[in-house]
Order: structure tokens, then C-alpha cells, then sequence
């Protein structure tokens, strides 16, 4: 006969599919564990198996992971673990793991790591000799770039561009010199801009953003980058999540012709003043001011 788990502490249990299942405690060490990006299903065994047998659980939010946890009646404590916290949450941490407890290590969706301080907790854990054991599973970055129609066969990561004009153009121009599919993160208030942005650095490229993935309201729009920016200063919705996806450069491909520069001047007069459009654009694409405004003041002009 197996093990008997009936001696195991209640809470180290999961359900699923309305069926209660008793596991036993976790080895010590640290267990990185993919979560759902959005629907609650898509989580695997082997997951659920660490969260319920694990000592403690660390997580961005509480409240993000305990909904997960309260679905599938898992009842292990949690512990925050954030960009804001991570110095004085790691060495409590390490400590835990050092007095032979588990610990998982949970992103409030997706795979950990990705965009977020983990790094620094697994750089730790592997130093001071702990075990260290990733857990695959739910990821928006490969969720969007499989889903986009564009190539796969070499992709880069970007994450999120800078916030200020000046530093996100020069990072484009970098993104612009790497031969292959480019991944980045966005949120909805910057969205449109953004996507102009890369417009004028990168070129017209094919392009897909990938919306609230697996989530009831999923929308994949794939177009070029211009054309996307349009849609999204006309109003396309930008509520949650946001993947963009783009196309590696074509052999040859040039610079914005200047058809292309004018959908991107009339882009930004959608969500700026003529002022405050010029500026922008001066500041993204080194064309000198005065030849922005007298461009965008004639389209203005036409419109």
C-alpha cells in the first residue's frame, strides 16, 4: 500500500474537481511555482501539490494568491514578497529555508521571476546551498508570442520600455539592431503612444497586441504597428493586461517614409495638443522641432 497521508496536518490538501487530495510535506528548499495569468484553471497538478504542501508561500499580494489558494482549498500561510519589500523579506526568507522549511515562491500571475525581484531570492537560496526547483507553467509572454502568427524561432524579452520620451526612443533604437521577434509588456494608459513610438523607431513592422489572455474578454488585434496606433488612439479598448508582439526586421527594411511619419503625427493630435504632439515626436525620433511643427501644422490645417 502507499504512503499514509491521513497523518499529514489537514491543511496540507488540495480540491480539485470536487475531489479532496491529502499530500505530504514538502522537502526543504525553494520551489518556484507557475500561477494562472487569468483563468483559474490553468494550473497544473504539480502546482497545486507545492502550494498545498509547502510551509509558507510567498507572493506579490496576498489577496491575489489567497483567491487562487480559497479556490482549490488550500490553506498554507502566506507571506509578502515584492519589489518594495524584498530587502527585509529575503533574509526571513533565507532563514526559513535554512531551519529546513519549504518555501514557494509565487507572482501574482504567470511564472516568477519574470518581471519581478525573485532573481535576487533564487541567487541567495543557490549560494547559500539550498535547493532550488522550478515548477513550469502559465506564461504571458509565451501565451502572446505563440498566439501573435509571428516567428518564434528567436525571440527577445523586453519587458516594459521607459516612461520618459527620451529614454524609451533611445531603447527602441537598441530593440531596433536585434534580428529577432520583440516581447514587451505595456499597459493600457500608454498603449497608444507606445505603439507610435515603435512605430517610428522600428518601422511599419507586422505586429500583434495581446489583450487579457486567457481571460473572458481575451482579444488578440494583429496588424502593423502604425495601424495599431491608430486604432488605440481611436479608442480601442486597453483595459487590463498588455502584451505587444513584433515582427524581426525584413532584409533591407528601411527607416518611416514619410507617409508613415504623417499617420504618426496625426496619431499623437488624436491624444495631444499640436504642442504637446510636436514635442513628443521631436523628442522620440531626433527630427528637429520646427520641422515637426510645420508638419503637423499643416496636417491640422487639412483636418
Amino acid at each position: 500500500m502507499g504512503l499514509n497521508m491521513t497523518k499529514e496536518p489537514a491543511g496540507r490538501r488540495f480540491f480539485i474537481a470536487g475531489r479532496e487530495l491529502q499530500i505530504p510535506k514538502l522537502s526543504p528548499g525553494l520551489y518556484l511555482a507557475a500561477t494562472p495569468i487569468g483563468n483559474l484553471r490553468d494550473i497544473t497538478i504539480r502546482a497545486l501539490e507545492t502550494l498545498a504542501g509547502a510551509d509558507v508561500i510567498a507572493c506579490e499580494d496576498t489577496r491575489v494568491t489567497r483567491k487562487l489558494l480559497e479556490h482549490y482549498g488550500i490553506a498554507t500561510s502566506l507571506t509578502p514578497y515584492h519589489e518594495h519589500n524584498a530587502a527585509s523579506a529575503r533574509p526571513k526568507l533565507l532563514a526559513r529555508l535554512a531551519d529546513g522549511e519549504s518555501v514557494a515562491l509565487v507572482s501574482d500571475a504567470g511564472t516568477p521571476l519574470i518581471s519581478d525581484p525573485g532573481y535576487k531570492l533564487v541567487r541567495a537560496a543557490h549560494d547559500a546551498g539550498h535547493a532550488v526547483t522550478s515548477l513550469p507553467g502559465p506564461s504571458a509572454l509565451l501565451a502572446a508570442l505563440t498566439n501573435a502568427g509571428l516567428p518564434t524561432d528567436r525571440f527577445f524579452f523586453e519587458g516594459f520600455l521607459p516612461a520618459k520620451a527620451t529614454q524609451r526612443t533611445a531603447r527602441i533604437s537598441e530593440l531596433a539592431r536585434i534580428p529577432a521577434t520583440l516581447v514587451l509588456f505595456e499597459s493600457g494608459p500608454r498603449l497608444a503612444g507606445a505603439l507610435s513610438a515603435l512605430a517610428l523607431g522600428l518601422g511599419d513592422r507586422p505586429a500583434a497586441v495581446c489583450r487579457e489572455l486567457t481571460k473572458l474578454h481575451e482579444e488578440v488585434r494583429r496588424d502593423t504597428l502604425a495601424r495599431l496606433a491608430r486604432q488605440y488612439s481611436e479608442g480601442g479598448e486597453t483595459r487590463g493586461e498588455i502584451v505587444i508582439v513584433i515582427a524581426p526586421a525584413a532584409d533591407g527594411e528601411a527607416p518611416p517614409d514619410s507617409q508613415e511619419f504623417d499617420e504618426i503625427i496625426r496619431n499623437s493630435l488624436k491624444r495631444l495638443s499640436l504642442k504637446d504632439a510636436v514635442s513628443e515626436i521631436a523628442q522620440s525620433t531626433g527630427v528637429p522641432r520646427r520641422a515637426v511643427y510645420q508638419r503637423a501644422l499643416a496636417l491640422a490645417k487639412e483636418k
